[in-house]
């Protein structure tokens, strides 16, 4: 894979910007909606989850999953590709396990 030095103008910061924003309001209703569910069916009290801050396992599981974000997102302002196309190369290879 290519990677290109960083140099980002301003529209596409911009955008950068708009995609997280739209990421970020998708993750917090569905976490709302999975809350109150539990929360009615009677799971899940209203104060258990910010019981859970100091929790290890859950503050290990929250840092993977930031590094596989962040991996994610600096991959897309990092790599050289061509504009044109519509797949990135692993896009085009067979899923592990699975046929072509």
């Amino acid at each position: 894979m290519l990677y290109r030095p960083v140099n980002l103008d301003s529209e596409r910061i911009v955008g950068l910007i708009f995609e997280l924003a739209s990421q970020l309001q998708v993750e917090r209703a569905q976490r709302i909606a999975l809350e109150l569910a539990l929360e009615r069916a009677g799971v899940l009290k209203s104060d258990a989850i910010g019981a859970l801050a100091g929790d290890p396992e859950l503050n290990a599981r929250s840092s993977e999953e930031l590094d596989r974000a962040m991996a994610k997102l600096l991959r897309v302002i990092t790599e050289l590709s061509d504009a044109r196309g519509p797949l990135r190369h692993e896009g085009l290879a067979p899923a592990q396990g699975g046929t072509a």
